[in-house]
């Protein structure tokens, strides 16, 4: 059971695209709500996307940045925190961290066709 549950997960990590369609099609079937399953699979494949992220980067270089990652994380956290503070004068947590997680997804999302890009030319150039 337990290799079942870690293959699962390896390939979720592997390929987020297929944890977002997987989480997007079973909250569809629950919610019958087009937008709020989008945003149910974005919430969800976040967190796959940036697992994605850190271990393209250790197979591109070889060398773990999740450090960098996580330190980067902090400061758009922290600008969406100020930006929310001045714009509204007050600070809300759970929308701030809904937008926070959105961003997340954006981010990675774009850092992951960007690596995959850059892996698959890497592995080509170096086999020619």
């Amino acid at each position: 059971m337990t290799n079942v549950i870690s293959s699962v997960l390896a390939i979720f990590i592997t390929i987020p695209i297929l944890a977002y369609l997987l989480i997007f099609i079973i909250s569809k079937q629950f919610t019958k709500n087009h937008r709020r399953s989008v945003h149910m699979a974005l919430d969800g494949s976040t967190i796959f996307f940036i697992l994605s992220v850190h271990f393209l980067v250790i197979t591109i270089w070889e060398k773990s940045f999740l450090w960098a990652i996580f330190i980067f994380m902090f400061c758009y956290a922290m600008i969406f925190i100020i930006i929310n503070w001045k714009i509204k004068g007050e600070i809300i947590i759970n929308r701030i961290f809904k937008g926070f997680w959105r961003f997340s997804f954006l981010i990675f999302l774009f850092a992951y066709i960007g690596l995959t890009i850059f892996g698959l030319i890497q592995s080509v150039n170096s086999y020619l």
